[in-house]
């Protein structure tokens, strides 16, 4: 049996640690923005074609993707309106088929098991694809915190300024977009223990298995 579940979040939200807690419960995760790393890598057909649309400044000295340098042309205040649908365009599809490699892979992999595998689609912009992604969901899970504190967040961790981090926020879907869609929502602004907490019990309940000693908190279920 295989649970497919859609995590998602905005930038700076805890995602990753959901995702991570996950892991340690078993789950198997497909990391979408390590494929769209490795879908850009160098001698890669995502990169040429980055090169083609957005001309060779796309490129670092070295052959690699300038990731400040798109970035800006994307999420700045004077990137093109069309820049980031240019952009999809180009690593959208190269990302849906390597997650489908990977997940042909994983059940390979799992099948005989007598427990539930559970793999988790971990995707930045689930709320934005959602109409066109080659993948159904049975749960989706959305990790949520204040804007002010992803904000600092990226500052802090990411080097950012604060234009440049409020530039990313307004680039993403907002958190009713994301709410909407989900069934089920991590608030990452608490404790680590009570978030846990939150991700252990939705564990249990998809996979029929012990919540463990710890009560169920932090979750709201959409309407």
């Amino acid at each position: 049996m295989m649970i497919r579940i859609g995590l998602t979040g905005g930038i700076a939200s805890g995602k990753s640690t959901v995702a991570s807690h996950l892991c340690e419960l078993g789950a198997r995760v497909i990391d979408y923005d390590r494929l769209a790393a490795q879908v850009v890598a160098p001698g890669g057909v995502g990169l040429h074609r980055i090169a083609q649309a957005f001309g060779p400044r796309a490129l670092t000295e070295e052959g690699e993707l300038d990731r400040a340098w798109i970035a800006e042309q994307v999420f700045g205040p004077r990137a093109d309106p069309d820049a980031r649908d240019r952009l999809d365009a180009i690593e959208h599809p190269l990302v849906y088929a390597s997650a489908e490699r990977t997940e042909r892979e994983l059940l390979r992999h799992e099948r005989g098991s007598e427990h539930p595998l559970v793999i988790v689609h971990d995707v930045p912009l689930l709320a934005e694809v959602i109409d066109t992604i080659p993948f159904s969901f049975d749960h989706i899970v959305t990790v949520e915190a204040p804007t002010e504190v992803r904000v600092e967040r990226m500052m802090r961790t990411r080097g950012m300024s604060r234009r440049q981090a409020e530039d990313r926020i307004r680039h993403q879907p907002n958190r009713e977009e994301r709410l909407r869609m989900a069934d089920a929502v991590v608030d990452s602004n608490q404790s680590l223990e009570r978030m846990f907490e939150t991700v252990d019990r939705l564990y249990a309940r998809w996979t029929g298995g012990p919540a463990g000693p710890t009560g169920f908190t932090g979750m709201a279920r959409r309407g």
